[in-house]
């Protein structure tokens, strides 16, 4: 898969968040997009994931026959989605029959992030940590070569952290593509980083010298 971002711009609340914000990501790529909050970062995953409409730009992906971008990914957000009074294998299971192409069992899945043992326990019994690891499994229980990753790391313990740094890896290696949202670095190592406050400054320093090129090497 290959995802070119054309001039995207969003607005929320009447608000200009960005404007003109252009990028490709090759298979094998990943991007990390930083910022202080409320900088746009959740916004942005929000477009690329079909949820919010930009205010102008295009996305476009490249192999992946007649599927849809949204068909093409999958999303880890803030609030990990799952429910509470099914077990963590349930919460897999419907994940699997819901997304469609199959891939890890869901408790070969929890095994890969360290919860083999909490497959029979409901969500609602678990820690955050858990939860969000419960999450994360997702990513691997369904083939989808986009990841979409809002702070992926949060409530995770540093072991988890690595655990989730090597799915990454795993993904990346077999021609996969992530985007994160991330306060954190998250050990990937040929990351490029899309810091949306530095795009904004030096997008407002093109407007006001238009022989400027600032993003002919960063994008």
């Amino acid at each position: 898969m290959r995802l070119i971002a054309e001039d995207l711009a969003c607005r929320r609340s009447g608000r200009r968040i960005f404007s003109g914000l252009s990028f490709t990501l090759e298979a094998g790529e990943a991007l990390t997009v930083t910022g202080r909050n409320g900088a746009g970062k959740s916004s942005l995953l929000a477009i690329l994931a079909g949820r919010l409409r930009p205010e102008a730009g295009r996305l476009v992906a490249e192999e992946v026959g007649e599927r849809t971008i949204p068909e093409c990914l999958h999303v880890v957000g803030h609030r990990d989605g799952l429910k509470g009074a099914l077990t963590a294998e349930e919460n897999l299971a419907f994940a699997r029959d819901l997304l469609g192409d199959a891939n890890l069992g869901p408790r070969a899945a929890l095994a890969r992030l360290g919860l083999a043992h909490a497959a029979g326990l409901p969500v609602a019994y678990l820690s955050a940590g858990q939860r969000r690891r419960v999450a994360l499994a997702r990513l691997l229980v369904c083939r989808r070569p986009l990841w979409l990753l809002d702070e992926p790391t949060a409530a995770l313990d540093v072991a988890s952290q690595a655990a989730l740094a090597g799915l990454m890896r795993e993904h990346l290696a077999e021609g996969g593509l992530v985007i994160a949202a991330t306060h954190q670095a998250l050990g990937l190592e040929g990351a490029r980083d899309l810091s949306i406050e530095a795009f904004r400054a030096a997008r407002s320093e093109q407007v006001a010298d238009p022989l400027a090129d600032p993003f002919a090497e960063a994008f």
